[in-house]
């Protein structure tokens, strides 16, 4: 047996314990074996896995099965019944520090952030009425993405390169913990769903776009079905593990998407201009939610520290509700909202602002052709970290 049909068949047996677990698999079906087996089993197949993947001749390809094989061995301590500290769980399912803010830093930057609001009132009470001004009816939304998705893969093509024949389509779904989402689906195919349970603002519409589409997660994962699973053969990339390092890569890649193609000055002139005209909004307003959504940039890992409250200071959810409320400036809905993705996905909310933070540096590093390497090559949160 292969390494790569041990990667598929071990993290199909995670799943059948860890829903979601698996994100997505177009690879050969006689490898997702479904069978459930007892956690102490799955426990020794990851110590019998990550012995074979010392044998793999390439460095790149042996430090990243490794990493994933240690994140599965984590998983099944996990249901084997272990005990350990939540910081301990995220390091070993993400390879990655949990990120928390401290409350100074947080009361500095939200007041700068309610200095930068408009109006009168409560900051929530003023960032609403501001939404509600840039907000797209839900059958406009598809309408206005079309210009904005056509620029997008003009400029992704331009400077990343996409393999032929990749596509996805978009659907409009309600009653999801997540605002967007991408499945990828095989064959440089992706399906990417909006959650139209709040309501969809204009600014946030590219952003939105660049991070399921193009240059973020479908992009990444048609170059990486191209250039290593037909490249190189190495078939564990047709699997897509949600918990686990592969996620804080594809997180990083997919919150500085939207930067790489296009600088935020050309965005905010965008928005205010053509964009505005499409979707029939008044500038200024997109320009007054802009310059706050700017402020709020410094109200830094809100959701990180809720989740240490929750799982590692044991603070009830009321309390955390109220902490989310505050700090983001939200109503009680929509932090009940935030309060039920930590819940489902615990420590997966490191993802997006240690990967992006971890992407970002790197790209600083080595420019956009820093970028173009993490698209198509197999890396690791760690690998970024030290260099």
């Amino acid at each position: 047996m292969n390494i790569a049909e041990r990667y598929v068949r071990l993290a199909h047996g995670i799943d059948t314990h860890v829903q979601h677990f698996i994100d997505g698999y177009s690879g050969p079906p006689q490898w997702a074996d479904r069978t459930r087996r007892a956690p102490a089993a799955l426990l020794q197949e990851t110590q019998d896995f990550l012995k074979h993947v010392e044998d793999v001749p390439d460095a790149g390809r042996r430090e990243w099965l490794r990493t994933q094989g240690q994140a599965m061995r984590t998983h099944a301590r996990l249901l084997t019944g272990e005990k350990m500290p939540f910081a301990e769980e995220v390091r070993g399912i993400y390879d990655i520090d949990p990120l928390t803010a401290p409350l100074d830093e947080l009361d500095a930057a939200l007041k700068a952030f309610e200095d930068a609001l408009p109006g009168t009132g409560s900051a929530t009470e003023r960032l609403e009425r501001l939404r509600d001004r840039v907000t797209l009816d839900n059958a406009d939304v598809l309408r206005v993405a079309e210009p904005i998705l056509h620029e997008l893969r003009r400029r992704t093509a331009d400077l990343y390169g996409l393999p032929a024949g990749e596509n996805f389509t978009i659907h409009l779904v309600t009653d999801k913990p997540w605002g967007g989402y991408n499945w990828p689906l095989g064959n440089l195919q992706s399906r990417i769903d909006i959650n139209t349970d709040f309501p969809v603002a204009l600014p946030g519409l590219p952003g939105l776009l660049a991070h399921e589409g193009y240059p973020g997660h479908h992009t990444e994962n048609a170059h990486k079905e191209t250039e290593l699973v037909r490249g190189h053969g190495w078939q564990e990339h047709q699997l897509q593990l949600l918990y686990s390092p592969q996620s804080v890569i594809a997180e990083g890649i997919a919150t500085n998407a939207l930067d790489l193609v296009m600088p935020e000055e050309e965005v905010q002139a965008w928005l205010t201009g053509e964009l505005a005209q499409v979707a029939g909004l008044d500038p200024q307003d997109i320009l007054a939610f802009l310059q706050a959504t700017k402020a709020r940039e410094d109200i830094k890992h809100v959701s990180g520290t809720a989740a240490v409250m929750l799982y590692q200071d044991g603070s009830n959810e009321d309390d955390v509700v109220k902490f989310l409320k505050h700090y983001n400036a939200v109503n009680e809905e929509r932090a009940r909202h935030s309060l039920s993705f930590i819940r489902h996905h615990r420590g997966y909310v490191y993802t997006y602002s240690v990967g992006q933070a971890l992407v970002k540096k790197y790209v600083e590093h080595k420019g956009q052709a820093g970028f173009g390497e993490l698209l198509k090559q197999p890396v690791t949160p760690g690998m970024l970290a030290n260099g």
